[in-house]
Formats: C-alpha cells, sequence, structure tokens
C-alpha cells in the first residue's frame, strides 16, 4: 500500500470532520490517510488554511471514495440502538 499513489479525495476543516469523513471511507472498506500542518491541529486553528485536512486514499479508490462522500443520508436512514 506505501507504494501506492496518493490522491486527495476530500478537504476538510478541521480534525473532527476529517476523522468523521475518514470513518465514513473506512466503513466502505476504502484505506485513508490524513494529511495536515501540525500547528492547526495543536492549536485547533481552522484559520486561512491551518485547520485544513485532505483525506488522502489510493488512486485506484478515488472514484468509490468520492461516489461514497456524494451519498446523502436521512436521519431516519441510521439504525441506532435505542
Amino acid at each position: 500500500m506505501e507504494d501506492e499513489k496518493w490522491e486527495v479525495a476530500h478537504v476538510s476543516s478541521g480534525m473532527i470532520n476529517a476523522n468523521i469523513v475518514a470513518g465514513r471511507l473506512e466503513t466502505e472498506g476504502i484505506p485513508v490517510k490524513l494529511r495536515y500542518e501540525a500547528v492547526g491541529v495543536i492549536y485547533g486553528l481552522t484559520l486561512d488554511g491551518l485547520g485544513e485536512v485532505r483525506i488522502m486514499v489510493p488512486s485506484d479508490y478515488l472514484e468509490r471514495a468520492r461516489e461514497v462522500l456524494a451519498e446523502s443520508y436521512e436521519e431516519d436512514d441510521i439504525v441506532t440502538d435505542s
């Protein structure tokens, strides 16, 4: 997997949003790496690109990742234990 070319599937504002997107992709079996500036994460800044997080996927998965992220869900679609 390290020899593969990784491409940006999505750009998120902040680590929380990036982890949500990454989790959605990983649930679909898509490998994910996050690329970000450390200072934005350390200080929690989301100003002028400092909090920007790039969600990277192997190029073979890029089209599928974009399809997954284009899907929307209604609250009724989510199954909960309650």
